[in-house]
């Protein structure tokens, strides 16, 4: 059984454990061996791109012995493989890089055939690291493009809607480029939802959207987008649709999921002693939005408590936004922290993390922050909400020594929030 620190005694500690447990339940040499077929007869080419890609690469060589392939992953969260080439590129905007290796992928699946096989190992980050714009865009402007996605707003649903539109690999496109050869899709979800369409802008899945609704979510997000961004939607170059003759040979897994992490965090709470409460694996919206309404939950729960009470754990997952008006440093992530310290007002009996699960949180290399009764008084609350405003949340916990730096996780099933109310006394 796992040790755990006390909740009451070290609620930092605590969460962090349980931060811990959530991580751990989606490491790729954990779960990638139970959705492994037998190593296929014939050719085996393996390909992917995401932050878990390589280690999800290392836990196929572990049960496959060394294969033939390349795989793309963001900058320092490259594993060594025996046969599978790992090539590093830059997240959350992609670099030249990403460009090079994505045009070497397509390459390496040009003039495959019926007998032989692919494996594609898809994680979360993978929309930046897989970079081929279509014709008239060149990488600046996808850089730009990205930029602007990141800087909006936008839910991730919507976001992925532009970028399949703009991509010669996104929405399936990738899936089709490995016809007519037997094609196996392994994802690591960090969607809400976890729809493998949406994973990384689902490069091997069929897609619906269309060129209209990515330019309806340029004008409803007001996303400054490149002239060449909106010709190339105007040509209307759709992704492949459901039923393509290209996807008739491919299967897609998914292999691990935010509310399995969830639920290891919750499994080890209940450990320590914690009543806890779910409120889903799938929550959307502006990160200071959230973190209100989840104090004003965590304050209504503090008021009904006695000293007899056992601690309560509010957990929830799902892809926080921030709409950048700022000039500072800060991911959805540490903002949620951020106004959730401000909201709670040094509440002595409320304590918070928030943090993604793969290590870096916006584009720092940050997973998140902890936020306890004496956090806003550190810094005090004019320097909180001026960081606030100025989107400069890991500014403002890197001050106050608050910050949660777990260095490459090698997974990504994205964010993990916790609320820890204690019992009075």
């Amino acid at each position: 059984m796992t040790s755990v620190p006390q909740p009451a005694s070290v609620p930092r500690g605590f969460l962090e454990a349980l931060f811990g447990a959530a991580v751990a339940r989606a490491d790729p040499m954990e779960v990638m061996a139970d959705h492994l077929p037998p190593r296929p007869e014939g050719r085996l080419l393996v390909i992917g791109a995401g932050k878990a890609s390589a280690r999800m690469a290392e836990a196929v060589e572990a049960v496959y012995g060394p294969c033939e392939g390349l795989v793309l992953t963001r900058y320092g969260y490259a594993r060594p493989c025996k046969g599978i080439e790992i090539v590093e590129a830059a997240h959350p905007v992609p670099d030249r890089a990403g460009l090079e290796a994505t045009a070497r992928l397509l390459d390496m699946l040009a003039g495959l055939g019926p007998e032989d096989h692919v494996l594609a190992l898809i994680s979360g980050g993978g929309s930046a690291l897989l970079c081929a714009p279509p014709e008239g865009m060149t990488l600046q402007d996808k850089q730009a493009v990205n930029e602007a996605l990141l800087s909006s707003g936008a839910p991730i649903s919507a976001m992925n809607v532009v970028r399949k539109q703009l991509s010669r690999v996104k929405g399936g496109r990738l899936g089709a480029a490995c016809a007519p050869a037997r094609l196996m899709t392994l994802v690591i979800s960090d969607v809400p939802g976890d729809d493998p369409s949406e994973i990384a802008s689902g490069p091997t899945v069929a897609d619906t959207s269309k060129p209209e609704q990515a330019l309806h979510i340029i004008e409803r997000w007001n996303i400054a987008v490149p002239d060449s961004a909106r010709a190339a939607l105007a040509a209307g170059t759709d992704p492949v649709r459901p039923g393509d003759p290209r996807l008739a040979r491919s299967e897609t897994r998914i292999v691990a999921a935010p509310s399995q992490s969830l639920e290891a965090a919750a499994a080890l709470a209940r450990q320590a002693g914690c009543e806890v409460r779910l409120l889903g694996d799938a929550l959307e919206g502006e990160a200071r939005d959230l973190a209100r309404e989840q104090v004003r939950m965590a304050r209504e729960i503090e008021d009904t408590m006695t000293p007899d009470s056992a601690p309560v754990l509010l957990l929830s997952g799902g892809e926080c936004t921030v709409t950048r008006r700022g000039k500072g440093r800060g991911g959805p992530n540490a903002e949620f922290a951020l106004a959730a310290a401000i909201a709670l007002e040094g509440d002595p009996r409320i304590h918070v993390l928030a943090c993604d699960t793969d290590g870096v949180d916006g584009a720092d290399e940050v997973a998140g922050a902890c936020v306890g009764p004496d956090t806003l008084a550190k810094a005090g609350r004019e320097a909180a909400e001026a960081a606030l405003t100025d989107n400069d949340a890991h500014g403002f916990f890197a001050r106050v020594n608050a910050q949660v730096v777990t260095g490459p996780t090698l997974t990504n099933v994205n964010d993990f929030r916790a609320l820890l109310i204690l019992p009075q006394g």
